[in-house]
């Protein structure tokens, strides 16, 4: 329990030095493990719209496998976030990705035994991954400074990249390996994703000791208590208002991204592309959302949140016209397309995950946290279900259209932060 002390966790108490080297191994810690789920993370995105379409015959439920693993993870979110809240990082996280890797074992046997609703539930399980993925972004920031926060999350981000590029270049490497098993070529990358998870929760189990969240608890614990006039009614409706306008940020960022993202390999093999195109479109992509994450860390430390999260709204407006206009046979302009649509979604997850963390205590934060990405998860989850939907009843080009325009929502709600909270200076 939190509560507990012991001598582990009290060497770090007033003890600056011993909390700063704990912030860099944490993050060394995270780094290893994003590498592993970030190869786990990209089975479902570049072939689990495929291996629907194989197995049921139609594309129109195409966008059914990202729904339900969004769907699955979040439910996970919460209950890492919970779970973390209560026990520390290390026990929710990797709890998240061995079920994650579970649930892509799942995957494999529906594969084999041509289950539909064996694909389903498992899908539901394999979200499991998808939600800690996302939610170890946070353990590298639990001991860092204001300044560090969003780049904290940016350095847990971008070495999901190995993996996540990696990914999808080794489809037809899996594919192959699959078929020398007798398991159909499109279970293949779920293979890879089994391993990947359940590594990433053992490097987690194993070394994440100790446990940066348990120790920013107790660091807290020990500060004088605050005078309770200084808690106005100013402060708590401000960090409202931070939580609300990360939340929409990431939210909005989450269904343009999944929604473009799940029907580009249905359109691309619709129009004669192999997997091997489908692979090198979603790898690039797939880097645009973890690589720049450096740069975009520092830039919303520097440059503000607000202003970044406008930018991701730009950035993905562009993308959704060059996905539209983009001729079938044109890899590189999809290539650009997927790498904007990555980009932006990229500016939007870090803006908005330094607004949730600047906008928390740590007492809760955790489980706010959990709450917030079950939001992003939901967010998904209707993004990759109506995604198919738009393209069987219109096509892939107004789908690109309308989740550009869709991005545009958050320049507003940016502006209503800004003048909401320059009323209260």
């Amino acid at each position: 329990m939190l509560s507990k002390s012991n001598n582990l966790y009290q060497e770090y108490i007033g003890n600056p030095v011993r909390q700063k080297k704990l912030y860099k191994r944490t993050l060394i810690i995270v780094v290893i493990s994003q590498m592993f789920g970030g190869a786990g993370l990209a089975a479902g995105v570049t072939v689990g719209a495929l291996l629907a379409e194989q197995m049921l015959g139609t594309n129109t439920l195409a966008g059914l496998p990202t729904a339900l693993f969004t769907l699955g993870s979040a439910g996970a979110a919460l209950a890492v976030g919970k779970l973390s809240n209560r026990f520390g990082r290390r026990i929710g996280l990797a709890t998240g990705f061995i079920a994650g890797g579970l649930g892509a074992i799942g995957v494999v046997f529906a594969a084999v035994l041509n289950s539909v609703l064996l694909l389903f539930a498992a899908l539901l399980v394999y979200g499991a991954g998808t939600a800690t993925n996302l939610q170890a972004r946070y353990a590298g920031t639990d001991l860092a400074t204001s300044k560090q926060r969003a780049t904290a999350v940016s350095i847990a981000m971008v070495s999901t990249t190995l993996g996540a590029v990696a990914g999808p270049n080794l489809v037809s490497v899996m594919g192959n390996f699959a078929i020398s098993l007798g398991i159909p070529s499109l279970a293949g990358p779920f293979i890879l994703a089994t391993i990947s998870y359940i590594l990433a929760g053992l490097v987690l189990f194993i070394m994440l000791r100790p446990d940066p969240y348990i120790v920013a608890r107790m660091i807290e614990t020990t500060k004088e208590p605050r005078d309770v006039e200084q808690l106005t009614i100013k402060d708590s409706n401000e960090n409202k208002r931070g939580i609300i306008l990360g939340s929409t940020i990431m939210v909005l960022t989450q269904i343009v991204m999944v929604a473009i993202m799940t029907m580009t390999p249905v359109h691309m093999k619709h129009h004669g592309q192999n997997l091997n195109a489908v692979g090198l479109v979603i790898g690039f992509h797939i880097g645009a959302m973890y690589l720049p994450s450096l740069v975009t860390g520092i830039l919303v430390d520097k440059l503000g949140r607000t202003l970044m999260a406008v930018v991701s709204g730009i950035t993905l407006l562009l993308a959704g016209l060059i996905a539209a206009i983009a001729p079938t046979d044109s890899i590189l302009l999809l290539i650009i397309a997927l790498s904007l649509l990555g980009l932006g979604w990229n500016f939007g997850l870090i803006s908005g995950t330094a607004l949730i963390i600047d906008s928390t205590e740590v007492s809760t934060r955790a489980k706010i946290q959990g709450v917030v990405d079950v939001l992003i998860a939901l967010a998904g989850a209707a993004g990759g279900a109506l995604s198919g939907i738009i393209v069987a009843g219109t096509s892939y080009e107004t789908l690109s259209l309308t989740g550009g325009f869709l991005s545009l929502v958050l320049i507003p709600v940016v502006f209503w932060f800004i003048v909401s909270k320059n009323k209260r200076l």
